[in-house]
This record gives structure tokens, sequence and C-alpha cells, in this order.
């Protein structure tokens, strides 16, 4: 008897460290963002999560880590790329310290449509920013996250023509070409970590900021800006991105279900971005803000093209940059 209750405890014992071997096992991948969760950012991060978790049965887990938890898009970006982050989203601007190509996509006016911003982002162009990511920057791009144009809000006035926006100060990330561009426009642009924003606008210490209506709405801008001006002047684009060393070191299965994950939360996070930005703007409205068209965007758009581009090819890895990115948009 003693024996044979020995040998139960034995295999019972075996087989929860069997158990607890295969918990352990389990694979986990964190992703960090800047924006919140219920904005763009989480819901390509959401469907991205979903598609991993369903394609592996469960045995990769994903982590969502929304609003900056794991530092600013910057501190995320070095930590994918040393590895020591599996997955963030981050803004073209705050890659463009690392690979300065991806400040051409930050140029005014070159990304002009809908059409234009899924052209610049799969088929050649797509293989390209991916080519220059892995060889200059050491991460890989698993697919982008479309939030629409940057639309400029403030607290002071309607900002319907050039002569309106002259001297607002207006809150804009760390990238020496949208500087010039509001520069050009005769506003007065203040770099700010995006951490800082809402306090800022709400102090008043900036009058305004830029960014598309999702984001607009999910960060309650609502709430401490009057107006919204649709401006067209640049497309924000947000990819995922994951380490070099990161994706290679993986199995070929979990790679695999990796890249698909991607893919398929891109085209998902592009349909959710045409549903919801329509939305996030009545919403607005409905607060109380009050949107303008401009009446004179072909000056803006002359000023931008004669005045900063010229001046920042160097700036974007040379003339070439441009030029290959318009002769793929069909420009």
């Amino acid at each position: 008897m003693f024996k044979k209750v020995t040998m139960m405890v034995v295999c019972l014992c075996f087989f929860l460290g069997m158990m607890a071997g295969s918990a352990s096992a389990q694979k986990v991948i964190k992703v960090g963002m800047g924006d919140p969760i219920d904005s763009d950012q989480g819901a390509f991060a959401t469907r991205f999560k979903e598609a991993v978790e369903g394609l592996s049965n469960g045995e990769i887990k994903v982590e969502l880590f929304p609003g900056g938890a794991l530092g600013a898009e910057t501190e995320m970006l070095q930590n994918v790329r040393m590895g020591t982050l599996e997955v963030a989203i981050t803004a073209v601007g705050n890659m463009a310290p690392f690979v300065p190509q991806f400040a051409a996509l930050s140029y005014p006016y070159l990304i002009e449509t809908h059409y234009d911003a899924v052209k610049a982002t799969t088929g050649y162009l797509g293989k390209y920013w991916n080519e220059i990511s892995k060889e200059k920057g050491g991460f890989e791009i698993l697919g982008w996250t479309y939030s629409n144009f940057r639309y400029v809000t403030n607290s002071r006035r309607p900002v319907c023509n050039l002569a309106d926006i002259k001297d607002l100060k207006i809150r804009v990330p760390q990238n020496r070409v949208i500087l010039a561009a509001f520069t050009a426009w005769g506003a007065n642009p203040v770099p700010m970590a995006w951490a800082e924003t809402f306090t800022a606008l709400q102090q008043r210490v900036v009058d305004g900021q830029e960014n598309p209506y999702i984001v607009n709405y999910t960060m309650n801008f609502h709430e401490v800006q009057d107006y919204i001006t649709e401006t067209h002047y640049q497309y924000s684009l947000q990819p995922m991105i994951i380490g070099v060393n990161t994706l290679a070191n993986m199995d070929d299965e979990t790679r695999a279900i990796i890249i698909r994950a991607g893919i398929e939360a891109q085209q998902y996070g592009l349909l959710f971005q045409v549903l919801e930005a329509e939305k996030a703007k009545q919403a607005m409205q409905a607060a109380g803000v009050e949107v303008c068209e401009l009446e004179d965007e072909e000056e803006w758009k002359r000023i931008a093209m004669e005045k900063v581009w010229p001046e920042y090819y160097d700036f974007v890895g040379g003339k070439e940059v441009i030029d290959t990115m318009r002769k793929h948009l069909g420009k």
C-alpha cells in the first residue's frame, strides 16, 4: 500500500511539474505605445494581440502597455532596438533620429490623400522602409497604424487661412521639418514632449497642437481647445516595430505568426481609422469645438514646397528619398 501511495505521489509531482513547465514556457510579448488604449494605436495593438493569441492557440501571450506606460516613444524605440522590449508603436517623427529617411514621411504636402498613405507604406515603398529600418535602425516594421491627417487645434481663435495662424504658439513634435513648416506659415511652433502636451494646453503655455481627430478626441483635447482646422499637410503614420534580433531569434512558427498578425492588424487599423475618425469629429463638435476648413490650402502647400522642401533634403537622407517617394506615389 505504501509503495502504491508513494508511486502516486511521484506521478502527481511529475504531472504538476510538467504543467508548471508548460505554463512557464508560454511566450510573452510586450507591446508599448504612447497613446491610450481607445486610440487608433490601441485598436491596432488590440487586433495584433487577438491575432497572435488566436493563431498560436494561446501559446503566445501579448501584453499591451498604452499611454506611455513603458516610457516615451523614443525610449521605447531604443529599447526595441536593444531587445529589452519586444514591440512598440511609434510615430515616424520619433524614428527619424535613428533613421533620417523617416523624416521624409513628415514632409508637408508630400502625402495628400488616404490613397497616398497606403501607397507610401505598401508595395515597393513598404519594402523600401523596412529595408532601411533593418539596415540603419536595427528594427523591422510589422505593420503601419494609419491615423489620418494632422489637424491643428487651438484655444484662441478660428484658423481658416494663413493670416489666422500668425503668431499662434503651436505644440509640435521635435521634428525640424514640421518646425520649419509652421514657421514658414507664420506660426510660433514649440517643440514639446507628448506627455507634457495636455497640461501645456490646459495652462495656456501653448495655444494649440496638431493631431488627427481620433487622437485629439481620445486625449480629451476638446476639454481645453475650442477650435480645430482641417489641414492636410501631413498624414500621421505610426509603425509597429520589432527588433531585428528579437524577430530573428524566434522559432519559425512564432515568427510567421508575428508577421501575419502585423499584416492583419494593419488592415484592421485602416478600416478602424476611416470609420472612427468621423465619429471623433462629431463628438468634438458636440462638445463645442468649432471646425474650420482652410480657405487657402494651396497657398500653404506652395509655401511648404518652395521654402521648406529644398532646405531639408539633406536632413531626410538626400533629395533622392523624396524623388523615390514621389515616383512611387505617381506625382
